[in-house]
């Protein structure tokens, strides 16, 4: 059995964050009813598609049920309360207000269950000046500082190559819902849960923060570098690029004999860790002269010989194809696959004794209608 068997979730987001957090719930064995608009999830008409399929649909709503509500319609907001009357968790990610507007806000839910955990999912949160500013991921990127340390020190401020602040976000609440519910174990009420994508942003920097509060000055863009060590990134092999990690005088001991120059870690410039960061570029230039005599691979065979941490730089196909992958099971073969849509991603937590895999297809708009209302007609008598 998974951790979350029993659970149920009803779901009113759609996109990303909100789906996110509810496919990882999904994933832990979670019952999750999603509620769409008539047209459904605007996530369905976007692409790539497979056989008339949105892979980002599918990817993010794996696990789930569908039924079609039309919230301004009584009886289907009669539908949504009563769904609501037996659920654990209830996750939104409307902008502010719209979810009280449509009859399905905290106050309204949790007035018919206060059992119920309920989390709200938008840009800047419930309250303040932008929390009815529309937010987008770039939008978010932008505002909470990760741009301007991400990209080349002469370059552009530069996008994360993912939505990352809807992952972060749909991660967060996920997270909070779990905490709301051991609460109420002892309490025996729910919990709203205020969950801003900005906020899980500036959550998601650590150490950004840390140095900021430390210097008083805001850090800055260094590329592949490490902003207080060296050396430290991505080096040139014959045929492309590598990464390295060094980040204590021991591992760059081992690195000096790798390369055939030990003699370097007794250099008065590289004696310590500042040392290096201040000659990084000669040490780049002794790194270099010997990494380009080979190729990424054998270049990064040599150094983990050695006990330095080394990789390849892999793209996701290569990432996905790596035997390492394939035996931690990143991707899962679903239960009921239709054409072209046969695999995705599961949450990467591992229980003992409990099953991995066993996830079920995206669902069809309002597919799971009849089975939903049959189960709610069962619940009444």
């Amino acid at each position: 059995m998974k951790p979350l068997a029993n659970l149920r979730v009803l779901d009113f987001s759609r996109v990303l964050a909100g789906p996110y957090c509810t496919a990882l719930l999904a994933d832990l064995g979670a019952e999750v009813i999603k509620v769409e608009p008539p047209g459904g999830d605007d996530y369905r008409h976007i692409g790539p598609f497979v056989d008339g399929e949105s892979v980002l649909f599918a990817t993010v709503n794996r696990g789930k049920r569908s039924i079609v509500l039309d919230l301004a319609r009584a009886d289907d907001l009669a539908i949504a309360h009563a769904l609501a009357a037996r659920a654990d968790v209830v996750v939104e990610n409307f902008r502010p207000g719209v979810a009280d507007k449509l009859g399905i806000g905290w106050a309204q839910l949790s007035s018919l269950n206060p059992r119920l955990v309920y989390a709200s999912i938008s840009g800047f949160g419930q309250e303040g000046e932008l929390a009815r500013r529309p937010a987008y991921d770039v939008i978010l990127q932008a505002m909470s500082g990760i741009m301007a340390v991400t990209g080349e020190p002469d370059g552009p401020p530069t996008l994360v190559g993912e939505s990352i602040a809807d992952v972060a976000a749909g991660l967060f609440a996920s997270w909070a819902i779990l905490a709301a519910l051991y609460e109420r174990h002892t309490t025996g009420r729910g919990r709203h849960i205020d969950l801003a994508m900005f906020d899980a942003m500036v959550a998601l920097q650590p150490l950004v923060v840390a140095r900021y509060l430390a210097t008083g000055e805001a850090p800055k863009r260094v590329g592949n570098r490490h902003p207080l060590s060296a050396p430290f990134g991505a080096f040139a092999a014959r045929d492309g690029s590598f990464v390295l990690a060094v980040l204590n005088d021991k591992l760059f001991q081992r690195l000096a004999e790798c390369i055939g120059a030990p003699e370097i870690a007794s250099y008065p410039r590289f004696a310590t860790d500042s040392d290096r960061l201040a000659n990084e570029a000669a040490l780049r230039a002794i790194i270099e002269g010997w990494s380009r005599q080979y190729s990424a691979r054998e270049a990064v065979a040599a150094l983990v010989a050695h006990g330095v941490p080394a990789a390849e730089i892999n793209d996701m196909a290569e990432a996905l194809a790596s035997p390492h992958a394939r035996a931690r099971g990143l991707l899962q073969d679903l239960a009921d696959a239709r054409a072209g849509l046969n695999r995705v991603p599961e949450q990467p937590a591992r229980f003992s004794g409990a099953p991995r895999g066993g996830l079920t297809a995206a669902p069809r708009l309002d597919g799971d209608r009849a089975s939903i209302l049959a189960d709610l007609e069962e619940d009444r008598t």
